[in-house]
């Protein structure tokens, strides 16, 4: 225990981030007399339904804020999908946005001496990792991501949860309800092993400061291997709805995202990577198979039957709308280090690039502690003022501030950075929080498409140096 704790309670403190989601709601309404829990949320709490649960305010986008919010914490449960932008205009993939909230939530982690991660992400089929969907690569990357540093990371691994308020569940029961016949794609044939929700919390609970699961990848599933196809008709007949389902041999991967969005209604940016999962045979390995505590598992057609009869979400406190800029944007790029550059040396490199690169048109001024700024050749203000900020950088991340320029709106929040991931295989590049002066429309149809633009060319510059 963090020696912060109160002498007369023994509870560990265990953070959750994602506390409002699926998993982290139900765990705090189940277990929260057993542990000190702290709920994580971008917003701040107006009204909280269980005084025992403190809850934090955090920016995961933000190393500074995930490190206060972390602090005093002895198990942190890392719940965190990307799959819903937090800016209006986002450039940048869900592999590549989760992979720097990772990167954040691990350097926090480790700064405040966090014994234990525990991530849930996705079962992983015995192939090779160039053959699997983007979903499941992310899900890989964040996992080595967050056992990188000194917490201990027990890894999750889990395939259908069926509980009620799941995503996947969720679409399946909507697929059901919706379509009398269900003409299945070849891919609802695959199998996996769904587990229910009650299941799933009583494994993270027996992992939690457990030692035996620290440094672990642990698949977990149910009893029973069974297809998609087969958990639909299944599902069907605990609704009481008589469907005709069978399947066809022809159903492409872009017809199947909108079958199931539309009908499945669910979002396109959670449809989409899932669906490309589903590809794959998606099975408890023996030897990852969770072992640390004897469970009676239940069946798909009790854990349905418990979802259906728990159809309503647990209290969540209530929260006061996220203030902000209106015109925000984030902007994420991964760029290939195979020369094994630092993240301050591709930085200085940017600087360098950039004007020699427009030399007709852009001049870039550094000073001596690592300001930027861009300015047009004919023109004196600056087009880009970036302040460094020393004792937030390293050689593997260098943090700038956006504090100025012809072409942004706000000045005291936003930020340019460059960091090392994945053992500084790959530099990212994000702009975080930046709000543009142009008027949106204008913006959209011409800095932002510049910008993307801009850093392609920049990737491809570093790709071609071979010192």
């Amino acid at each position: 225990m963090h020696e912060d704790s109160s002498p007369s309670d023994t509870r560990i403190t265990v953070a959750i981030a994602g506390a409002g989601g699926y998993i982290g709601s139900w765990f705090i309404e189940k277990y929260k007399h057993k542990y000190k829990i702290i709920g994580l949320s971008r917003r701040k709490v107006k009204k909280n339904p269980y005084p025992e649960v403190e809850w934090r305010q955090v920016e995961l986008y933000s190393i500074s804020s995930t490190v206060e919010a972390l602090k005093g914490v002895d198990v942190a449960i890392y719940l965190v999908h990307s799959m819903n932008a937090s800016t209006r205009l986002n450039q940048g993939s869900f592999e590549d946005t989760d992979l720097l909230l990772a990167d954040n939530f691990s350097r926090a982690a480790d700064i405040n001496q966090v014994q234990q991660i525990i991530y849930l992400g996705g079962l992983i089929p015995d192939e090779p990792e160039s053959t699997l969907s983007r979903h499941l690569r992310s899900r890989l990357e964040v996992e080595h991501t967050l056992g990188s540093r000194s917490a201990a990371l027990t890894a999750l691994r889990a395939s259908i949860i069926v509980g009620p308020g799941g995503s996947s569940f969720d679409m399946i029961k909507n697929l059901v309800t919706r379509l009398p016949v269900l003409m299945c794609p070849q891919w609802t044939e695959s199998e996996t092993q769904p587990i229910s929700l009650r299941n799933t919390l009583q494994i993270i609970d027996t992992c939690i400061g457990n030692e035996d699961a620290y440094g672990r990848a642990i698949d977990i599933g149910g009893a029973e291997v069974l297809t998609y196809k087969s958990m639909l008709a299944k599902t069907a007949t605990a609704l009481g709805k008589k469907r005709i389902i069978f399947s066809v041999p022809v159903f492409s991967l872009g017809l199947s995202k909108f079958w199931v969005g539309l009908f499945g209604d669910s979002p396109p940016q959670l449809v989409s990577p899932l669906v490309e999962s589903l590809v794959h045979t998606l099975k408890v390995d023996p030897k990852k198979a969770f072992d640390l505590k004897e469970l009676q598992y239940i069946s798909y057609e009790e854990s349905v039957k418990e979802a259906l009869e728990s159809d309503q979400r647990p209290n969540l406190p209530k929260f006061y709308p996220k203030k902000g800029m209106k015109n925000t944007v984030r902007s994420i790029q991964r760029m290939s280090n195979k020369n094994g550059h630092s993240a301050a040396w591709v930085a200085n490199r940017y600087n360098l690039w950039l004007p020699s690169f427009f030399k007709f048109l852009i001049n870039g001024k550094r000073t001596e502690r690592g300001d930027i700024g861009f300015h047009l050749l004919w023109g004196k203000k600056p087009m880009l003022q970036l302040t460094m900020i020393p004792d937030r950088s390293d050689q593997e991340r260098q943090l700038f501030y956006i504090t100025g320029g012809w072409l942004v709106k706000r000045f005291d929040y936003g930020w340019l950075e460059f960091r090392g991931v994945l053992g500084g295989n790959y530099i990212l590049s994000a702009i975080h929080e930046f709000v543009p002066r142009l008027p949106w429309i204008l913006y959209l149809n011409t800095q932002a498409r510049f910008h993307l633009w801009v850093m392609n060319q920049f990737k491809r510059y570093l790709e071609t140096r071979t010192d």
